[in-house]
């Protein structure tokens, strides 16, 4: 058996998560292989493997003499990066955007304080390295570099928690952090005050001061819903 082109097979994926995400297929509409494959002009295989994946995240399921049906938002694992990323390229993406940055704030600045009683050395040293990098690539347009910067900040505060359940949500984080990137919902220049507390923040952690890093934190996260109110209202 051939195995089908990777190609194909994100290109399907990713044209098929982000109707049902947008609600181009409703729940309990019931999606036919073959009708997919003559659509997207690819084999069977590559139409059941899409769907095996869809399944794992809960968009659909597949149920024998009835194929396969849209499940509704709320079965969705809404944590999958992927999912996320769809959801935000839709026109729901500023609740969406919102919802997750209030996750966030629930979430970052308990992590940012653990990070600052457990954070070891080489975590320390660089989560300095990002704010200075975040600093380096805050002027000019520098978008994509300031991002990634700001990625890796947030994952090092995650991971360095020393909780296993905050670490798994850097993907989640990532995934916020780019959709503001890529669909426009940041200044052309990241907010200086962002910036500055970013660097405040790596400072708190390197120093041990927990409730410092928690507020930082804090100050962040209401940074970030400020800029929602203002960019996707």
């Amino acid at each position: 058996m051939t195995t089908p082109a990777p190609g194909l097979h994100t290109h399907v994926l990713d044209t098929l998560g982000k109707e049902i995400a947008a609600g181009e297929h409703r729940p309990g509409q019931v999606l036919r292989t073959d009708e997919l494959a003559r659509r997207f002009d690819v084999s069977r295989t590559v139409v059941r493997e899409v769907i095996r994946v869809l399944e794992s995240m809960h968009l659909v399921e597949s149920r024998r003499r009835v194929g396969v049906t849209v499940r509704p938002a709320e079965a969705w694992n809404v944590y999958d990066p992927q999912v996320i990323r769809w959801r935000l390229a839709g026109a729901d993406r500023p609740r969406q955007l919102r919802s997750l940055t209030v996750l966030r704030s629930a979430i970052e600045p308990v992590a940012a304080s653990l990070a600052a009683r457990n954070a070891t050395p080489e975590q320390c040293a660089e989560l300095t390295e990002r704010a200075l990098g975040m600093v380096a690539t805050s002027r000019g347009g520098q978008l994509e570099g300031y991002l990634a910067h700001d990625i890796a900040f947030h994952r090092i505060v995650l991971d360095a928690s020393g909780n296993e359940m905050f670490a798994r949500l850097g993907d989640v984080v990532a995934e916020v952090l780019a959709g503001r990137t890529h669909h426009q919902v940041m200044f052309e220049d990241p907010d200086p005050a962002a910036v500055t507390l970013h660097v405040r923040l790596a400072e708190a952690v390197r120093g041990g001061d927990a409730a410092e890093a928690e507020r930082l934190t804090k100050e962040i996260a209401v940074g970030a819903l400020h800029e929602l109110d203002v960019l996707a209202p």
